[in-house]
């Protein structure tokens, strides 16, 4: 990583699936204050929460004047959507997902990271804050909430479809380059993130 990368880590977070949700960013720029910044977004499911993390992130990103940035995130799902790994068949998400692709293009580079949980901490930490009524938007350097339009979980059909497209993709690295391709556990891994991203599973807190 170059050292005038600034990187950003994100989370969404939903409390019903769909529920109560908030997204939050933490923003780190060589050599300058770290910037967090935490919004209630109304009633969302986990997966707009994330993508309203990402959006808002390259919004503020922009706005510091920032060219070159990492962004982690805990959503797997997500990462792999915006890395063309995976489509984005869910409504819900399509209109984010463009957004944050047309602020993408205003950037020198953007590179999407996954990360677990634990490394994604204080993001998680800031998202739970706002939904508990601890802290403020103004607070955590956010606007005040608004509501958002209420949005479905993904049908169990996109989540089957999904689940099917990353078996198929471990299936072709391990039969084009052996298992040393991608590990086992990594292949849970996305399973159990495409799973719990689509309201199979409850995301934990």
């Amino acid at each position: 990583m170059s050292a005038d990368t600034a990187t950003v880590h994100i989370d969404g977070a939903s409390r019903g699936n769909p529920g109560a949700a908030a997204y939050a960013l933490v923003l780190q720029r060589p050599g300058l204050p770290i910037v967090e910044q935490a919004e209630a977004i109304g009633k969302a499911t986990n997966n707009v929460a994330e993508y309203s993390a990402l959006v808002a992130a390259l919004e503020r990103a922009l706005e510091l004047g920032v060219r070159t940035l990492t962004v982690f995130s805990d959503s797997e799902l997500m990462v792999k959507q915006m890395n063309g790994e995976y489509r984005v068949k869910n409504a819900d998400l399509q209109e984010l997902y463009k957004e944050a692709v047309e602020l993408r293009k205003q950037f020198a580079s953007v590179t999407l990271k996954h990360v677990r949980r634990e490394q994604n901490k204080r993001a998680d930490e800031l998202c739970n804050l706002v939904l508990d009524g601890k802290i403020s938007p103004a607070s955590a350097g956010g606007t005040e909430p608004s509501p958002a339009a209420p949005a479905s979980i993904i049908g169990a059909g996109t989540v089957r479809e999904d689940a099917i497209e990353c078996l198929r993709a471990a299936a072709t690295a391990w039969a084009n380059k052996g298992l040393s391709a991608v590990s086992p556990a990594q292949v849970w891994d996305q399973l159990w993130s495409i799973l719990e991203d689509g309201g199979a599973l409850r995301k934990k807190k």
